[in-house]
């Protein structure tokens, strides 16, 4: 009943944040004409999405997750959301509940955080529709199109770093954690190995292999594949709370490690004044990220007026807070205090539902591996004629091996879900988004009227709470505060 009550707020909280007049409609005059009249722009810089979607699907790609898309929107609203959806969940919900952890102990800290949840939620929502209004006013058909044509083409380098970076941090994050569900799944079946094994192993075996796919069509089925993964493991995470198989008495308890066992202490939801809620908030604007998307989703539904997109916007990140939502109510009221930043670890080897989940990553790998890869060769500025099959294999194998060295090395995956949060997520959610309407509105002038003026004010507060989020967040995360 509490899950239940968690999801109708998330999604009801959202969608109608999204519905609201915070969405102010640009003047008819903006929708016909770029605003930078009279100057050219040089070709943009495209910088990859993460994750990218498949040549299968309606939102439709061949390389990187900000190409640009010259064909007239077909999408309906239904597809759009499924696809959105599709895009914005991941295993990034696995660190969530450590997340609630860092600032509390005790059950009623889930209710800061679920706050905290929906308003990260309705704000990732609301820079989401900026991008697309955004490319109504200027034309343009990409993330990095439409900095250029709003911020200049000198700092385009800034995107497609951040980009590249953010994609980097979830491969990263990935690799660790299939380092500890391999080695983990293994155990299940009395096949005893080690972390460092277990990574060298599905690297090689499998990650390898599907990374050095050049089509991305073939690709296809692990899209549906994953989305599919990461609901069986909410379903399992809500089976084992509301079965309370982890709680005293609980048939899989004595199989787990005392540090994490379920733990609970009396820091509830006062514990949100800390700053360590920081990190959770660092946590989900990594997890809501889907922002170089924007442009594509926009331009691919049919008869994208900005109120139909701001419908699929609203009800896809609605889903998304309710999902977020309730898998970190669930894995926090399980586990509390001891939440792990890979929550599947809280969990006996020997608990065969949850160990079946374990393969969701490792399917999704692969699509975010093609923004990781593409985003570097945007960086480095070379063009498409160029990436020859030698070019991507090389590139593919130098990535690899430095994401899995690192992997080997790094084991908090809490710490480097927060970071990559703090750091590139708050920029290409909060910061970059905000920055491109401000922009938009003022290359305008007299053509902007008094309430997109007044709106651009207000995306320079959502500006400055992402620059103090990503600051103080990245210290809370380091452990330097």
């Amino acid at each position: 009943m509490k899950i239940n009550a968690i999801l109708i707020l998330s999604a009801t909280t959202v969608s109608s944040f999204v519905d609201a007049d915070a969405f102010v409609i640009p003047s008819q005059h903006a929708f016909n004409s770029p605003i930078r009249s009279g100057k050219k722009t040089k070709t943009p810089l495209t910088a990859a999405g993460c994750p990218p979607q498949l040549p299968k699907v309606s939102l439709e790609m061949s390389g990187g997750g900000s190409e640009a898309v010259n064909t007239e929107g077909t999408a309906t609203i239904p597809d759009e959301i499924f696809n959105l959806v599709k895009s914005i969940v991941g295993a990034g919900v696995l660190s969530l509940p450590a997340g609630v952890a860092a600032f509390g102990n005790a059950p009623t800290a889930l209710i800061p955080a679920t706050l905290l949840t929906i308003i990260t939620g309705g704000i990732s929502a609301y820079t989401f529709m900026l991008i697309a209004r955004v490319c109504k006013m200027t034309g343009a058909t990409s993330y990095a199109d439409a900095w250029d044509k709003t911020r200049g083409t000198k700092t385009s380098w800034i995107v497609a770093f951040s980009s590249a970076a953010d994609c980097f941090a979830g491969n990263l994050s990935f690799s660790m954690i299939l380092a500890d569900s391999i080695r983990d799944l293994l155990s299940t079946f009395n096949i005893a190995t080690t972390r460092t094994k277990s990574l060298i192993g599905v690297t090689t075996l499998i990650l390898l292999p599907l990374c050095l796919v050049k089509n991305l069509a073939t690709l296809a089925p692990f899209s549906l594949l994953g989305i599919m993964g990461m609901a069986y493991t909410s379903f399992a995470i809500g089976i084992r709370y509301f079965g309370g198989a982890y709680a005293a008495g609980g048939r899989f308890l004595p199989d787990i490690a005392a540090n994490l066992q379920p733990s609970f202490g009396n820091v509830g939801a006062a514990g949100v004044l800390s700053p360590s809620s920081l990190i959770l908030i660092c946590m989900l604007s990594n997890a809501y990220i889907a922002h170089f998307n924007a442009p594509r989703f926009f331009r691919e539904l049919k008869d994208n007026t900005i109120s139909r997109f701001g419908k699929v916007t609203g009800i896809s990140f609605g889903i998304s807070t309710a999902i977020y939502a309730a898998v970190s109510a669930m894995a926090f009221l399980t586990f509390g205090a001891n939440c792990d930043g890979l929550i599947l670890n809280n969990y006996s080897t020997k608990d065969l539902l949850v160990s079946a989940s374990r393969f969701a990553v490792a399917i999704s790998y692969p699509l975010l591996f093609v923004g990781t890869r593409d985003g570097f060769l945007d960086l480095f500025k070379v063009p498409e004629e160029k990436r020859t099959a030698s070019i991507l294999n090389q590139t593919t194998f130098g990535l690899l091996g430095i994401i899995t060295a690192m992997a080997w090395k790094l084991t908090d995956i809490s710490r480097v879900a927060s970071v990559a949060g703090a750091v590139f997520a708050t920029a290409l959610v909060f910061v970059f988004p905000s920055l491109m309407f401000r922009a938009a509105i003022k290359n305008l002038g007299d053509k902007a009227t008094v309430e997109e003026k007044k709106e651009s004010s207000f995306a320079m507060v959502v500006n400055l709470v992402g620059i103090v989020i990503g600051l103080v967040g990245t210290k809370m995360a380091l452990g330097t505060a």
